[in-house]
């Protein structure tokens, strides 16, 4: 798994780190081998995300974080029995926007650690790249569950 970060030197090597398990866990979940997937990672400012939201999404307010799906059809990234050759090109998930300055808020609010927000902003991303959604009660509860496992598996559950 290949996470394309805008501005690397914004986060401990350590937390990309922890991203980049965040989504391998992600994928693995539904049967994706990781190898063959990129992530984009961005960071930006809380009026940038402001404009985003406003221009993707038509809600005219800040936001912690969006995702910007590429795939249709994510059959493409399930295992075959043929495999990959490791020569392919890695298939572009999509785009994760985190706003660091909003994530920080959050962790305070919260009461949890600047990392713990920004990697559960970054799985809830990832979940909404694979598909999941949470406009339904049904599916929110299926996602939130998804969220717990990933981010217990990485020992920062709440």
């Amino acid at each position: 798994m290949e996470l394309l970060i805008n501005e690397p030197d914004t986060l401990a090597q350590e937390m990309i780190e922890t991203m980049g398990q965040a989504a391998e866990i992600c994928l693995r979940h539904e049967g994706i081998d990781p190898e063959g997937v990129e992530i984009s990672l961005s960071f930006v400012t809380a009026e940038e995300i402001h404009e985003l939201n406003r221009q993707y999404r038509g809600v005219d307010s800040v936001t912690d974080v969006l995702s910007f799906p590429l795939l249709e059809d994510l059959n493409e990234l399930y295992d075959t029995e043929e495999g990959s050759s490791e020569e392919d090109e890695p298939v572009a998930l999509g785009d994760v926007v985190i706003c660091l300055e909003r994530a920080e808020e959050q962790a305070e609010e919260f009461g949890h650690s600047r990392e713990r927000e920004i990697v559960y902003l970054f799985t809830h991303s990832v979940l909404h790249l694979l598909g999941y959604d949470h406009m339904e009660e049904e599916e929110k509860q299926e996602m939130r569950s998804r969220e717990e496992e990933v981010m217990t598996e990485l020992g920062l559950s709440r």
